[in-house]
């Protein structure tokens, strides 16, 4: 049982308390940096009470002016991104501890800094290597993809910018300080937490200077030189003349105060992460290796790359390939990620965090049409993009290129079952027609039945398989029963299995905390079983409620006869079971003939719904 729901005030017991609507932005603003913008604040049941210091480890890193508190460690986010990105291992575990270590370092950095009292300057280290990281990789395969998901979980803003076209401007370099100006926007205009933020630029081989010209290739190398200092540390300036909504502002600030105020930013902290696919790197890489006695005789040509001697690629072929040395020394973390084959693409449908089968079922759901796949058109659809040798991307062209035609029909009829068959995948215009003549067929409706009973039983094994990961976080037990009510959350959200883990875990927070508060409604004690809770959230889903409010619902009818055995007994104490919600009349009853009985006996109540 968990501890009533508390309120940390600053300013200790003296300090003015807040009104409701303050109190939930200050909640809102540190669950949301915490546990994600999924958490919510029940605001019937927030209560100010005295600041508590915190009894778990949970925050090794306080939160301040705005900024995450960094502090996940490698092997946690490697685990988060192992149940959203399939295969890339070596990649994954790279990026994690590397992008770990970053944003723990600025933490700690910030943290003894702040402390120092002497010079500042002595503080801060000169020269320090930040860790910038390389990704190589043919297309498809989840490099921006990695990125996406571990700037969402640590609360850092995010920008993602082309290398391609930055080559129109040349060298000036407008263009990249405009990501850090953009990485500001993201930050809702916290300078300071877009000095923790992430740049993320793709296609960066593109700007590799050409190796058949003589001399610099300006537009290319222009772009590599205007990169140095962001990627290492400069000022970038908000105002620049080619903005004129900065300069409006500038304007209106001179006139109102009759100062310039110059705003900057400062790229120390931006974590800078490039990515390409660098097919022609394979060559270089193979000529020194061969030059060295070392293996790799296959043929190596640009339109078929051996990826895994692009594993051997050291600084001097970064340089050869055409990047100037001094480019390629603040890139000092180069992770190469893996080529996906059929059976990866086909792993890929079958994960339920993929955005491939979610993005569909959304599409068909907004139609109040629900779509389940078998697994045989899920293996045909991975055979289909495994031959266009574009990754995961593939599998999205695969599937749009089957499903468009029911995609396009089926919201004008009554239809609102669709089943993806084999069938279906090789003859998509054919399945249409045959379904429009015949909606109901009762064959077609028992392998719908089938394929979501089978959707539903992996889903829950999937469940099971992460229940030590969601322990660990969240300090729940995963049983059967509560994987059974978590499938639940995914299937009827539409939505990955960390949601649909951190959903529950809101729920039954809701139940706890009412279960604190109904010390002070009923003046009396009641705790809920484990069990119980399960059934109150099951119950919450069947009808559309609330948990708590649901669980203040159900204790309240459960008053008289809880109010009875107190007065006649002395039971101050009780602790409700999953049989008493899911029985709630024959509890009562029961409640009422043992609180008679006690009349003419010295036996305590019936432990049948009590402990």
């Amino acid at each position: 049982m968990v501890k009533k729901e508390k309120i940390l005030s600053e300013k200790g017991d003296t300090a003015k308390i807040p009104d409701q609507k303050e109190l939930e932005k200050e909640l809102s603003d540190y669950l949301s940096k915490k546990y994600g913008n999924r958490v919510k604040i029940i605001s019937p049941f927030v209560f100010p009470k005295k600041e508590e210091a915190p009894t778990d480890g949970s925050a090794r890193h306080k939160e301040s002016k705005g900024l995450p508190a960094f502090e996940m460690l490698p092997q946690e986010l490697e685990s988060y991104l192992n149940s959203f990105v399939i295969k890339q291992d070596q990649a994954k575990a790279v990026i994690s501890t590397k992008v770990c270590t970053h944003f723990n370092r600025v933490t700690y950095t910030r943290s003894r800094d702040s402390k120092d009292t002497g010079d500042k300057s002595k503080a801060t280290s000169v020269g320090m290597i930040k860790n910038n990281v390389l990704m190589i990789g043919p297309t498809g395969v989840g490099k921006t993809y990695v990125i996406k998901l571990i700037a969402q979980k640590l609360g850092v803003p995010f920008v993602k910018g082309d290398a391609t076209k930055f080559s129109e401007t040349g060298y000036v370099g407008g263009d990249v300080e405009d990501l850090v100006r953009d990485l500001v926007n993201e930050a809702d205009d916290n300078i300071e937490l877009a000095e923790s933020g992430i740049i993320y630029i793709d296609e960066i081989d593109k700007i590799s200077s050409s190796r058949n010209i003589i001399g610099h290739d300006v537009s290319r190398t222009g772009v590599q030189r205007a990169l140095l200092k962001p990627m290492e540390e400069t000022e970038v300036d908000l105002k620049v003349p080619h903005d004129p909504i900065s300069q409006i502002q500038a304007i209106e600030q001179y006139r109102r105060t009759g100062k310039r105020e110059k705003k900057v930013v400062n790229t120390k902290n931006i974590l800078f992460i490039m990515s390409g696919a660098f097919g022609e790197l394979a060559e270089i890489i193979k000529k020194r290796l061969q030059s060295q006695g070392i293996g790799f005789e296959a043929d190596v040509r640009p339109t078929e790359v051996p990826w895994e001697i692009l594993k051997e690629v050291v600084a001097q072929d970064l340089i050869e390939f055409g990047f100037e040395s001094e480019f390629v020394g603040r890139l000092p973390v180069v992770v190469v990620f893996d080529e996906l084959t059929k059976e990866d693409l086909m792993e890929i449908l079958k994960n339920p965090n993929n955005p491939v089968i979610l993005s569909k079922r959304l599409d068909f759901g907004s139609y109040g049409i629900d779509i389940k796949f078998e697994e045989p058109a899920l293996l045909k659809i991975a055979e289909m993009a495994a031959a266009e040798k574009t990754g995961a991307r593939g599998l999205v062209s695969a599937i749009e290129k089957v499903l468009i035609p029911f995609e396009k029909t089926l919201p004008s009829t009554e239809i609102k079952q669709m089943l993806v068959t084999r069938e279906v995948v090789e003859n998509p215009e054919d399945q249409l027609e045959l379904l429009l003549k015949n909606p109901d067929d009762p064959k077609r409706g028992e392998r719908f039945e089938k394929a979501r009973i089978q959707e539903f039983e992996s889903i829950k094994a999937y469940i099971k398989e992460k229940a030590g990961n969601f322990h660990e976080k969240s300090g729940l037990e995963i049983y059967e029963r509560r994987a059974e009510l978590i499938a639940q959350v995914y299937l009827s959200t539409i939505t990955d299995i960390n949601w649909a883990f951190d959903e529950f875990k809101n729920m039954y927070d809701q139940v706890k905390v009412q279960e604190a508060a109904l010390v002070e409604k009923l003046e009396m004690s009641i705790s809920f079983e484990d069990s119980a809770i399960d059934e109150i959230i099951a119950q919450a889903f069947e009808t559309g409620q609330e948990a708590g409010p649901l669980a203040l619902q159900l204790a309240v009818r459960l008053e008289y006869g809880l109010k009875l055995i107190k007065n006649r007994s002395g039971i101050e104490n009780f602790t409700i079971n999953g049989e008493a919600i899911r029985n709630m009349e024959d509890f009562v009853n029961d409640l009422i003939k043992e609180s008679h009985r006690q009349e003419y006996s010295s036996e305590t109540p019936s432990d049948k719904y009590l402990e």
